[in-house]
């Protein structure tokens, strides 16, 4: 794939979305486009960064939302080579205490929220071929906790969504990447129970080398990466040792390892 060109960031305010935006913008050429709800956050980012970008401060979960971001790319650009879907959040409480609105407003966000904007920028990263879209997913979509199931439910679904769309893609030139964090703590996933054993934040990774993994999985061009690697490997355990994996997680090894708060990264 190639690197450089115009690139759409969400959630790019901070964490995860903020180091994507520097980590591109080290490449020659890139011009981005930063998505988030804070304006004042958006405004010093781009005014940070060593390359053309420009920011746009909207609730990816507006009607308008798509449309809007599709009206500011193609003003300035006409063209699109990359979008990072990167916006999410994760509210956490079992599905007895917290029911099916909690499920609705994780696949709102985590899930509706990036086919909708996919579907609006599509024809223009057609156009634009070749060109990526990064999908950032989760852990969390491949192996379920206690009460992060709401979360776990939106991510499933977005990976499923995503090995589709790359198999659909491929043959009009837009790759399809897909990026599965673990445990990475940010403003809206603080993990602060990992960070205070000396073990346990083993299991941490950063913003940066997420960063990195989607900067490998756009331009890069690969199609799926675990950040950090080893988290491969529960995925694998779930499908190989189910019984196994069910054991440990309902033994409440993890169940109450992060605390996570509203946020759209």
């Amino acid at each position: 794939m190639k690197t450089g060109g115009v690139a759409v960031v969400t959630g790019a305010s901070t964490g995860i979305g903020r180091a994507t935006a520097e980590r591109l913008a080290r490449d020659p050429g890139t011009e981005l486009v930063l998505v988030a709800r804070r304006e004042e956050l958006l405004r010093k980012l781009v005014a940070a960064l060593p390359c053309p970008a420009s920011h746009l401060a909207v609730d990816l979960t507006a009607a308008d939302a798509p449309q809007r971001v599709l009206a500011h790319v193609e003003e300035r650009h006409r063209r699109l080579d990359l979008l990072v879907n990167n916006a999410g959040a994760a509210w956490r409480g079992s599905f007895a205490e917290t029911g099916y609105a909690n499920v609705r407003r994780h696949m709102e966000l985590n899930f509706d929220a990036v086919v909708r904007l996919t579907e609006a920028l599509l024809p223009l990263l057609r156009r634009s071929a070749p060109s990526a879209i990064v999908n950032v997913a989760s852990t969390a979509g491949r192996v379920a906790r206690a009460r992060s199931g709401s979360y776990s439910a939106s991510k499933f679904a977005l990976i499923g969504w995503t090995e589709a769309l790359q198999l659909e893609e491929a043959a009009h030139g837009v790759h399809v990447g897909m990026v599965l964090p673990g445990f990475v703590p940010t403003e809206g996933f603080p993990s602060t129970e990992l960070r205070e054993k000396a073990l346990t934040r083993l299991l941490l990774s950063s913003p940066e080398k997420v960063a990195e993994a989607i900067h490998q999985a756009g331009p890069g061009g690969r199609a799926e990466r675990y950040v950090p690697r080893p988290y491969a490997i529960a995925a694998a355990l779930r499908i190989l040792s189910p019984a196994l994996v069910r054991r440990v997680l309902g033994a409440g090894a993890a169940s109450s390892l992060t605390t996570s708060t509203p946020d759209h990264r």
